[in-house]
C-alpha cells in the first residue's frame, strides 16, 4: 500500500477489537477503535477512516442506526458518505443482513470468524472502493431522459434535483446505465457490483434494485428506468 490506510472498528468486545487490530496492524493498517456507537460517531466526525467494521449490538447507538448516519447524515456528506462498511456480528439471520444491504453495508461477516479471512474480506472490499473510484471518475456523464449520472463527481440528478444514492446502489445505476437496453442476470451484477468473492445471495441484488427504484422511478410499481426481465434479470432501458 502506497497510502497506510485506516480501519475504524466498532464493537463493544474488547478482545474481537484486540483480535482484529492486531492481524489489520501486521498487514500495515492504521486502526482506531471504538466500544460504543456514540463513541464510533464522535471519532468519524473528528478523523477520516477508509473503513469501518462495525458491530450491530452496541450500547447507546447501533450498528444500523450508525450505518443511516454515516450514509445520509449531511455531516458525514463527502469524507464518508460512500466510506466502505463491513458488518462484524453474530447476529447472521437473513432479515438483518437484508436491512444491512438496504442501509448501504459493503460485506456482512458473521461471528465467529477467522481474522485471516476478515483481514482479507477489508482488502478485497478496498480494492473494489478503490478500483469503482478510479474507473469513475475517467468515465463521462451520462442522462438518460430526466436521469443524470455524474460517476466523477458521484452525482445523480432527476429532474435537476439530486438524488441520494448509496455507494452501492450508485455502483448498481451506473452498472446498468453503461450497458442500456442489455439484459443483465442476478449473478452478472453481483459479480460486476459486488465482486466475485462476495458471499451474499441474488437477494442482495433484488433488495437494492427495490430501493434503487424508489429512488429514481416515476412509480416504482411500473419502472421507466429498470425493467424487469422475467426468469432472466434486469435491463435499464428507459426508451421502452
Amino acid at each position: 500500500m502506497n497510502k497506510q490506510q485506516t480501519i475504524l472498528i466498532v464493537d463493544d468486545e474488547a478482545t474481537i477489537r484486540d483480535v482484529v487490530r492486531r492481524y489489520l496492524e501486521l498487514d500495515g493498517f492504521r486502526v482506531l477503535e471504538a466500544e460504543s456507537g456514540t463513541q464510533a460517531l464522535m471519532i468519524l466526525r473528528e478523523q477520516s477512516a477508509d473503513l469501518i467494521l462495525l458491530d450491530i449490538m452496541l450500547p447507546g447507538v447501533d450498528g444500523f442506526t450508525i450505518t443511516r448516519s454515516v450514509r445520509h447524515l449531511p455531516e458525514f456528506q463527502g469524507n464518508h458518505a460512500t466510506i466502505p462498511i463491513i458488518m462484524l456480528t453474530s447476529r447472521g439471520d437473513e432479515a438483518d443482513r437484508i436491512l444491512g444491504f438496504e442501509l448501504g453495508v459493503d460485506d456482512y461477516v458473521v461471528k465467529p470468524f477467522s481474522p485471516r479471512e476478515l483481514v482479507a474480506r477489508v482488502k478485497a472490499v478496498l480494492r473494489r472502493a478503490s478500483t469503482d473510484s478510479t474507473d469513475l471518475t475517467s468515465k463521462h456523464p451520462l442522462t438518460f431522459a430526466d436521469l443524470h449520472i455524474d460517476p466523477a463527481r458521484h452525482l445523480v440528478t432527476l429532474k435537476n434535483e439530486p438524488i441520494t444514492l448509496t455507494a452501492k446502489e450508485f455502483d448498481l445505476l451506473w452498472m446498468f446505465a453503461h450497458h442500456p437496453a442489455q439484459v443483465l442476470t442476478r449473478e452478472q451484477l453481483i459479480n460486476q457490483v459486488w465482486g466475485y468473492d462476495f458471499d451474499g445471495d441474488e437477494s442482495t441484488v433484488t433488495v437494492h434494485i427495490r430501493r434503487l427504484r424508489e429512488k429514481i422511478e416515476p412509480d416504482p410499481t411500473t419502472p421507466f428506468y429498470i425493467h424487469t426481465i422475467r426468469g432472466v434479470g434486469y435491463k435499464f432501458d428507459p426508451s421502452e
